[in-house]
């Protein structure tokens, strides 16, 4: 039976099919030699390693990420004169400037406070007053069959005013360590100034080449200016509130003690205990166990219901983290970088969690165990948020 033509041949101005081999299949993952757990000792020890290396260079790596977090925070103010027609290098100077004031304010208001508080402290009239507690406390422990030698030692590297004094005169005397974090400090800005004028440019390249690493540069920028400016605002109004309570309390120094709230602020989870004890202290001091309780119940009635009820309602996250991993952040960032990296132990966490977590696909899983809401583990920067940064 003869073949069609049409079927012989196919339509008119088509080639006939033709059949199409398999492609490769896929080359297998190796499988690694090494356990899981011979892996996953091999990583703590790389980051324990790699921690270490970190500590040893803290002089030189605390300034650098604190004048980093510090230009990062003051960026909307760069991008928004570039915005209105300014020149980008007058751009530039001024937010620098800008920093730079932030920086002179800040470690002068730390120092009045230190010095104010020495002076304060060394009256004869605290030394006699502490003379009497001390007698009162002895006394009355005395009455429960304790041992007076015992509670004298005890008592003694508890309570010795020489040891407060000596401690601030040492944040005092140690001057040099502060200017030279200072001068290292005011140098990487200056620097980071001029590489901000082709930030947004390099970091389109990097999207281009590199999307989830760009990303995560982005969530990171932003993570930390939120972190910043929530912290700054809120703990501003903790400290004029809790000057206004000392004022109206009569304890000595109220403004020295709300310059130390504020600073205190920004260490997570024990900056308010480190704020609230020596105003209590001197409290106690000057007028009073009942004047001393009163102090510790204002302070905490305001710190609950500022940074507890109203500033999530305002902010909501503003760090994105548990509460585990911000303590664990201020245990390990304060050992490697010094009391610098209690200030930068969120901003810190939130550069590792970017470089090893957010910018790698496969490893975004862990998110689940840091992000302080689980339904935002898989979040990713929008192009409107990468815009913004660019």
């Amino acid at each position: 039976m003869p073949v069609l033509p049409s079927l012989r041949r196919g339509r008119p101005g088509t080639a006939p099919p033709t059949a199409t081999a398999p492609g490769p299949a896929p080359a297998p993952v190796p499988a690694s030699p090494w356990p899981r757990a011979v892996l996953v000792l091999l990583g703590i020890a790389l980051a324990f390693a790699v921690l270490l290396g970190l500590n040893q260079l803290r002089d030189y790596i605390a300034p650098t990420f604190l004048a980093l977090n510090l230009v990062l925070a003051a960026a909307p103010l760069q991008r928004w004169l570039v915005s209105v027609g300014v020149p980008r290098v007058v751009a530039a100077v001024v937010t620098g400037g800008a920093i730079f004031a932030f920086l002179i304010a800040f470690f002068t208001a730390l120092g009045w406070s230190a010095a104010a508080m020495v002076e304060e402290l060394s009256s004869q009239e605290y030394r006699q007053r502490y003379t009497e507690l001390y007698t009162q406390a002895v006394t009355f422990l005395e009455g429960y069959g304790l041992q007076q030698d015992t509670l004298t030692d005890q008592l003694e590297s508890v309570l010795d005013p020489a040891r407060v004094i000596g401690a601030l005169g040492g944040v005092i005397g140690n001057l040099g360590g502060i200017l030279g974090l200072l001068t290292t400090t005011v140098i990487v800005i200056f620097f980071l100034m001029i590489d901000s004028m082709s930030a947004g440019r390099r970091l389109s390249l990097v999207r281009d080449q590199h999307p989830n690493v760009a990303h995560a540069l982005v969530s990171f920028a932003q993570g930390v200016r939120r972190y910043w400016v929530v912290t700054t605002l809120f703990g501003l109004i903790v400290a004029v509130l809790d000057v206004v309570a000392l004022f109206w309390l009569g304890v000595p120094l109220a403004l020295a003690w709300g310059v130390l709230a504020f600073l205190t602020n920004y260490i997570p989870n024990i900056g308010f205990v480190i704020g609230l004890v020596p105003p209590a202290a001197v409290a106690l001091l000057a007028n009073g166990p009942v004047n001393a309780l009163l102090v510790v119940v204002v302070y905490s009635a305001l710190n609950f219901v500022i940074q507890s009820l109203i500033q999530p309602k305002f902010t909501g996250d503003a760090v994105g983290v548990t509460p585990t991993v911000t303590f664990i952040s201020l245990i390990v960032w304060a050992w490697v970088l010094g009391p610098v990296g209690a200030l930068l132990a969120l901003p810190a966490t939130l550069l590792v969690k970017a470089v090893l977590i957010d910018a790698d696909p496969a490893a975004r899983w862990v998110n689940a165990f840091l992000a302080s809401n689980p339904d935002t583990a898989r979040a990713e920067t929008t192009r409107e948020s990468f815009e913004q940064e660019t």
